[in-house]
This record gives structure tokens, sequence and C-alpha cells, in this order.
């Protein structure tokens, strides 16, 4: 399941650059995540960085976008080879 920002968000600027899949970005009025990016960390760190570091604790899990485990490990091993090729 990817994660959501809610409109509690106060723009702080502290989960955007945690975001190891820069799946974070500043939308119209607040911080929004892709959600076709966003892997909860899910294979850089053992809980969303974001909602550790969000000081409103505005994030919270998408129920319109749900993935297990599984389905967040193969999105981040895409994601992972995306970056390799354009890298090489």
């Amino acid at each position: 399941m990817a994660l959501l920002i809610t409109d509690e968000c106060i723009n702080c600027d502290v989960c955007e650059p945690e975001c190891p899949n820069d799946a974070i970005y500043m939308g119209e009025a607040i911080y929004e995540i892709n959600p076709g990016l966003c892997t909860e960390c899910v294979g850089h760190h053992a809980e969303p960085q974001c909602q550790v570091v969000c000081p409103v604790e505005c994030i919270e899990f998408n129920p319109a976008w749900r993935e297990d485990q599984g389905q967040l490990m193969a999105k981040y091993e895409h994601l992972t080879q995306r970056l390799e090729q354009s890298n090489p």
C-alpha cells in the first residue's frame, strides 16, 4: 500500500528529502506522494521514513492503493533496475 499525505500537512519540507524513491513532491497546496514510486521504504528501511520524520503525523496508508510486502518489494526491485539502467 502506498502512503498518502493528508490535508494536515504543514509543508515543513522534512519528508521530501527522506524518500529514497523520490516519490514525494510539492503539489498545488501540500506535499503529495506518487503511489507508483512509493514502496513504503521497503528495500531501503524497516519503516517508512517520511512517517518517522513527520512532525504532525499526517502521512497515512493510502486505502486506494493496496499492495502487500511482496508487491512492494517487486516495485522496489523494478525501480532499482530502472535506476541502474539509466546510470550505467
